[in-house]
């Protein structure tokens, strides 16, 4: 299982009117800890998306705990479990200065070959990094 963290300092147009990192927000940090995930690995976006594949979002779900707020340093911890077949899988803790946990969700990527627009196998670079 390959793990990364990364950390974001909420700013403060992220926040509802009662202060609170606005729920939609989190999809975007969890897209950066993902993408910094992938990078510590060797990968990097750009360069797959330059090669013909293309990685959208076939699920997202997210349970809340405890809210975040404006100026917290969250911490983000990723999780890449599991590749199968053409779908890649990220799950993700989030934590605040304290260590308490504010949330967990699994975000289920989809290999997709840029020039059909269709499904495919996960590439083997992809494949021998995370099931190592």
């Amino acid at each position: 299982m390959v793990q990364g963290k990364v950390q974001i300092r909420v700013r403060y147009g992220e926040t509802d009117r009662m202060g609170y990192v606005y729920y939609g927000n989190y999809a975007e940090y969890f897209e950066v800890a993902r993408v910094e995930a992938l990078r510590e690995l060797g990968i990097n976006y750009r360069e797959v998306e330059e090669e013909g594949l293309l990685l959208p979002v076939y699920s997202y779900s997210v349970k809340f705990f405890k809210p975040a707020y404006y100026d917290e340093l969250l911490t983000i911890r990723t999780l890449i479990p599991k590749i199968e077949g053409a779908r890649i899988y990220f799950e993700f803790e989030t934590f605040n200065e304290k260590a308490e946990k504010l949330n967990t969700a699994e975000v289920v990527l989809v290999f997709v070959d840029a020039a059909t627009k269709r499904p495919c196998q996960a590439p083997e670079r992809f494949t021998k990094l995370i099931l190592k």
